[in-house]
């Protein structure tokens, strides 16, 4: 039991790295207060540019799928699901930020991709097609979100990943909710 707890501490430690707000301190930008206000990989995009923008989207994938193998050593299989979970909840809620955290794209693909890489690919599918239907990524974004539980269902006929994907949901859906009533 005490290795599950600390995979979930690695998990939310790591996923709380604010790196584009760190990227945005070598730039002298304050991403909290530029382009859209969001500490997350798109604004980074925005703000300071496609290289730091891709440099933000790769180490926020990184730390979900870390938490994910960090948590796998730490507690087997359900250290792996709680380390990738928390990583989530600890980048769209960092400490370090008073609890302003980013939308959990970036880190949310790196967990699924380090669990189940299927998931991340039917997931894309379902975000390229309300992308094409709304040409809104942040709407697509949303309704890619809603299509965790069932492309992890799709991907591994599991219930323990398919209830971990369905938790994922519920993390991501505060953030992105208001995307699907625009």
């Amino acid at each position: 039991m005490n290795s599950l707890v600390y995979a979930a501490a690695l998990g939310y430690a790591l996923g709380s790295l604010p790196f584009s707000i760190w990227f945005g301190w070598l730039q002298k930008k304050n991403l909290l207060a530029e382009g859209s206000g969001n500490p997350g990989a798109i604004n980074a995009f925005r703000v300071l540019g496609p290289v730091p923008g891709t440099m933000v989207l790769v180490l926020d994938a990184f730390k979900g799928a870390a938490a994910v193998l960090y948590g796998s050593l730490l507690g087997g299989f359900w250290g792996g699901l709680l380390g990738g979970l928390a990583a989530i909840a600890g980048h769209l809620c960092t400490p370090w930020l008073r609890c302003r955290g980013g939308k959990g794209i970036a880190v949310s693909a790196g967990v699924w991709l380090a669990i189940q890489p299927l998931t991340v690919l039917l997931i894309a599918v379902a975000w390229l097609g309300a992308w094409l239907g709304s040409r809104d990524a942040y709407k697509a974004f949303a309704v890619a979100a809603l299509f965790f539980a069932p492309a992890a269902w799709l991907a591994s006929h599991s219930w323990p990943l398919t209830l971990a994907a369905a938790a994922t949901t519920l993390l991501l859906m505060p953030r992105h909710w208001r995307y699907l009533s625009s």
